[in-house]
């Protein structure tokens, strides 16, 4: 049996970089139009590290954008009263057209209650249940910025996905469930496999795209995928690394097996992550066009 061709590698870097410049230029456009920037307020509970560095890269990425940024930033025993009146604040302030709250919060707060408590119409994470809601019957709404990502990546790579056959593996609510609606509206015949998939390498190798977010260091391994599919791999664990005390960053795909046998398949880092920055500046950016009653800017 002849060698596959090693897989083309997607480019999630590049293409966020694309996206975020035409997201820029939109934005331009609704300032000079409203007379006012696109808004988007971060609310940061705690001083979780990870979280602190996305802040950051969040707030960079919207001034790069032309935006408008606010960072709230309340301390780890912030009460849930306290919380929910800042984001009573943020729904009626006009500037803000988007509101972010960073997960994870401190364990004495409800996530869905404090979520849920964010003005649909600037739920720019797409965590709402409106908004989810809204997504499984097909209207239009506010999309999880990282499946919205990999849609559009495979969109780039493969064009048309109707009728392809994909396997989302994972469930979660903030990216596996939306990722199986989005593949569902674009006509692919999608399965949602899990911990409890009896046959589960067997179930990812019957599918043309694989998508891989369920949080566990390269599970994903070659005998899993069927050659020439297309392997998005949602996942960013860190691992030790060969150099003692020294950490790397690995996705939930063995990545170099794997792109022995995929015809295309993301990197990590540098594949979905990037997506999800971008597609949170794109989603800033339509709900800003919602709220002023502007129609949307294409090719977003």
């Amino acid at each position: 049996m002849a060698a596959m061709p090693p897989a083309t590698v997607i480019d999630g870097k590049a293409f966020a970089g694309d996206l975020r410049g035409r997201v820029a230029a939109a934005a331009a456009d609704f300032t000079s139009k409203i007379g006012r920037a696109p808004g988007l307020a971060v609310v940061l509970v705690g001083e979780d590290p990870a979280s602190q560095v996305y802040v950051r890269s969040k707030g960079k990425a919207v001034a790069e954008a032309g935006m408008a940024g606010w960072e709230h930033r309340l301390p780890a025993d912030t009460d849930a009263p306290s919380l929910l009146a800042q984001i009573d604040r943020l729904n009626a302030d006009a500037a803000v057209d988007g509101i972010l709250v960073q997960l994870p919060l401190p364990a004495h707060l409800d996530d869905k209650a404090v979520l849920d408590r964010i003005d649909p119409a600037k739920d720019v994470d797409g965590f709402h249940v409106v908004s989810a809601g809204r997504l499984a019957v097909g209207l239009p709404t506010m999309v999880p910025c990282t499946p919205l990502g990999c849609v559009m990546l495979l969109k780039a790579q493969l064009g048309d996905l109707s009728g392809l056959d994909a396997v989302v593996i994972g469930r979660s609510n903030i990216v596996g469930k939306p990722m199986a609606q989005l593949l569902l509206a674009e006509s692919c015949t999608v399965t949602v496999a899990h911990s409890r998939t009896r046959d589960l390498a067997g179930v990812v190798r019957r599918a043309d795209i694989v998508v891989a977010a369920v949080g566990r260091a390269e599970m994903v391994r070659q005998s899993w995928i069927k050659p020439g599919a297309t392997v998005i791999d949602v996942g960013i664990n860190r691992v030790a690394a060969t150099e003692p005390g020294k950490t790397r960053l690995v996705g939930d795909v063995a990545y170099g097996e794997v792109a022995a046998i995929a015809g295309a398949i993301t990197p990590v880092p540098g594949g979905v992550g990037p997506m999800t920055i971008a597609c949170l500046l794109r989603n800033t950016l339509i709900a800003a066009h919602r709220r002023a009653g502007l129609t949307e800017p294409e090719g977003l």
